[in-house]
C-alpha cells in the first residue's frame, strides 16, 4: 500500500491560476437541464463547439420537443444532425437513446437524476451507446445537476500528458481520476466547469496537437515535454548552424 504524500499536490491549482491570468474569464456557460445536455454532449463528439450547439438548437426548432426527435425517422434525424461528424451512428444512437430513457423512466426526461448519487448518475448514463467517461462528466458537470466532475476531451488529455500530470497511456476516466485526487475540495461544480474550458482553450490556442507554442506558454517551466520541444529545437537548429559554418568555410577553402 503506497503512503499517502507528505504534501498536497497542488499544481492543479496553479495552472488553473495562470491560465486564468492568462485567457481571463470564460464566458458564462447556458446551463441547459440535463436531457438538453445529454444530447448536445452526445452529438459533440469530434465537433466544433459552435457546430454542436447550432445543431441542437436546429434539432429543437425543427421538431418542436425531443419526443418528436424520438419519434422521427433515422433518415430525417441524421439529416438534421447532418453538420456534426460521424452523423450516422450519432443518429442511431441518439433515437436508441431517447427511446430507452422513455421505456426505463415513462417519460422522457432526465431531471430524476438529481436525487441520485454522482457515481450511480454516471454509471447509468454510460449504459448507452455512444455515451463514455466524457459525456457522462458533462452531463453532471455542466447541467443544472452541477455536480463534481472534470469532463476530460481530446484537448484536456493532450494538456495533461504534456504536462505529465498524467501517463502517455492515459484515457479519459483515468485522467479524471487522478485530476480528481488533485483538484482541491473547495473547487465547486462551477470551478471545475471554468478549468475544463481553460484547458480546452488552452489546448485549441497554444497547445494544438501539431506546432504547439510552447514559447509563448505560460504553463512551459511546469511542462517537461515544452521544454524538451524546445531543447531539441535549439541543439538541432545549433547544428545546423555548425554544418552550414563548416559547408561554408570548405567552399571558401583554396584549391591546390
Amino acid at each position: 500500500m503506497l503512503a499517502a504524500p507528505l504534501f498536497p499536490d497542488t499544481r492543479l491549482e496553479e495552472i488553473h491560476r495562470r491560465l486564468l491570468a492568462y485567457y481571463g474569464q470564460s464566458p458564462e456557460r447556458e446551463v441547459w437541464d440535463p436531457l438538453k445536455q445529454f444530447i448536445y454532449s452526445l452529438l459533440s463528439s469530434r465537433t466544433k463547439t459552435e457546430i454542436s450547439v447550432a445543431v441542437t438548437r436546429h434539432l429543437e426548432d425543427r421538431f418542436r420537443g425531443w419526443e418528436n426527435v424520438r419519434d422521427a425517422s433515422i433518415a430525417e434525424i441524421e439529416d438534421a444532425i447532418r453538420a456534426v461528424t460521424f452523423p450516422e451512428p450519432k443518429a442511431v444512437n441518439l433515437k436508441r437513446a431517447l427511446e430507452q430513457i422513455t421505456q426505463r423512466c415513462g417519460s422522457l426526461s432526465l431531471d430524476f437524476l438529481k436525487a441520485y448519487r454522482t457515481d450511480k448518475i454516471r454509471s447509468w448514463l454510460e449504459r448507452f451507446d455512444g455515451v463514455g467517461v466524457k459525456t457522462s462528466a458533462a452531463v453532471v458537470n455542466f447541467s443544472t445537476l452541477r455536480r463534481r466532475a472534470i469532463c476530460v476531451d481530446s484537448h484536456h488529455l493532450r494538456v495533461t500528458q504534456r504536462l505529465g500530470l498524467v501517463g502517455r497511456s492515459a484515457d479519459a476516466r483515468e485522467t479524471e481520476n487522478r485530476l480528481m485526487e488533485m483538484a482541491p475540495v473547495k473547487w465547486s461544480a462551477e470551478m471545475l466547469d471554468e478549468h475544463h474550458s481553460l484547458i480546452k482553450i488552452h489546448g485549441q490556442q497554444l497547445c494544438p496537437k501539431n506546432n504547439p507554442r510552447c514559447r509563448e506558454c505560460p504553463l512551459l517551466d511546469l511542462c517537461l515535454t515544452g521544454t524538451e520541444m524546445l531543447s531539441n529545437s535549439s541543439r538541432g537548429k545549433a547544428g545546423r548552424l555548425v554544418m552550414t559554418a563548416k559547408k561554408s568555410a570548405a567552399r571558401l577553402k583554396p584549391t591546390k
